[in-house]
């Protein structure tokens, strides 16, 4: 028994929804986190269910807002507005608009549209490459509100024309994020080599650092290579290796914030005419910097767990502005000479991203369970997808709905 309805939940299409305040429009959508695949993004695609006796004569519209907020909200009563819209598409999802090119349902679109009967109007929205990925920025312990970042929604509203301003009581707003994954193929294996030299010393203080690899997943350890060879005649008091976080604000106006998220240290000193060679091991994670305002984070939905931002690939330089918050990752490695003899600094960028997630192989499409039986359940396991497409032809209208605003992700209980 126990396998049959395992197996029937691995086939059902799981659906968010939400609804406006007065429950006469609500909104159907198939996932909340869309892949910029770089040379593509994944559509938005779902559906807007209306109740046709509310509407009328009125229409329904969808936007889809990415937005840079970069102030607090309770400056705003002061006539200043601290967001910036960095980009917005629209479309008249009721009614149909006559003449214009209709496109071919999606396969989401079809099974909620035979699920929830003829009021159900589809939408479908393309987010244009090299558009900022969702990004949040930290706030300090004790800060309230919405905190800064990027962040896109999807807003479905009854009005007269899609410029007017969507009311709480007829709208639904959904945050949504658009993230990347890790590309497939490493890259060049980071190294640099630097020398410092001195007043009265024969020969330069020489340093190599390199690491293992370019692209790390979140959680994975940094193997940092450190060789010194001091032909100087200063002596290597302390090492310092750090993982250092750079957040690029590229819209209003240009700058930088810098924050370290992993560090060791050594007091192994390198006389002079001696060589050290020694492997750090740094470990970047947002469990060990959660008191550091400013630091960027990847994208958060509700109160769910998140971690630092994955590195922002830049295909095209001349597009950094309409990326938002450009994220880089650098390993400093500095050798502290004492007061007189300075410092000698490397360092070394790399890519912190997630990896892509491996595919699941559809389930065979026997022991299905009735809708019924299903809906009686109630139990869905925090372990299971939260969309997956059934893979029969036929009889393929099972759906679970999440309410979207009480999400549960794996692993989460409060989201």
């Amino acid at each position: 028994m126990d396998t049959v309805d395992s197996a029937s939940k691995r086939q059902a299409t799981r659906v968010f929804k939400k609804s406006s305040l007065n429950g006469k429009i609500t909104v159907y959508l198939g996932k909340r986190d869309f892949v910029d695949h770089i040379t593509h993004v994944d559509p938005i695609d779902g559906v807007v269910l209306i109740d046709p006796d509310y509407v009328k004569d009125h229409k329904v519209f969808g936007h889809v807002v990415a937005a840079f907020k970069y102030g607090r909200e309770d400056l705003d009563v002061l006539g200043l507005n601290f967001r910036k819209e960095l980009y917005l598409t629209a479309e008249q999802i009721y009614p149909v608009v006559t003449g214009s090119q209709q496109r071919n349902l999606t396969r989401l679109q079809e099974k909620l549209i035979k699920k929830l009967g003829k009021d159900a109007y589809p939408f479908y929205f393309e987010l244009p490459p090299h558009c900022a990925a969702s990004v949040t920025l930290q706030p300090a312990p004790g800060d309230t509100g919405k905190p800064c970042g990027v962040d896109y929604e999807l807003i479905a509203f009854v009005g007269e024309s899609q410029d007017d301003k969507p009311q709480k009581r007829n709208s639904v707003r959904l945050a949504i994020r658009k993230i990347m994954y890790a590309p497939s193929k490493q890259g060049e294996q980071p190294s640099v080599e630097v020398s410092k030299e001195f007043v009265m010393s024969p020969n330069k203080l020489h340093l190599e650092a390199s690491l293992d690899k370019e692209l790390y997943h979140h959680g994975e350890n940094i193997a940092v290579n450190v060789h010194i060879a001091n032909n100087s005649n200063r002596t290597v008091k302390k090492i310092k290796v750090s993982v250092r976080q750079f957040a690029d604000i590229c819209l209003f106006s240009t700058a930088q914030y810098k924050c370290t998220v992993a560090e060791a240290e050594s007091d192994i000193g390198v006389a002079p005419g001696f060589t050290l060679s020694k492997v750090f091991s740094l470990r970047p994670t947002l469990a060990d910097n959660k008191d550091k305002r400013g630091l960027a984070l990847d994208g958060q939905l509700k109160h769910e767990d998140t971690n630092l931002a994955s590195s922002t690939i830049v295909v095209y330089p001349s597009q950094r502005e309409n990326l938002g918050i450009i994220v880089q990752y650098k390993v400093k490695v500095k050798l502290y000479l004492g007061p007189l003899g300075g410092e000698l600094v490397a360092e070394l960028p790399f890519i912190l991203m997630h990896p892509k997630p491996e595919e699941e192989e559809p389930a065979p499409p026997t022991a299905r369970a009735s809708p019924t039986q299903k809906v009686e359940s109630g139990e869905i396991p925090l372990d299971t997808n939260l969309i997956q497409l059934d893979t029969e032809a036929y009889g393929d209208d099972d759906i679970i709905f999440e309410d979207f605003a009480r999400l549960r992700l794996k692993g989460e209980t409060d989201a």
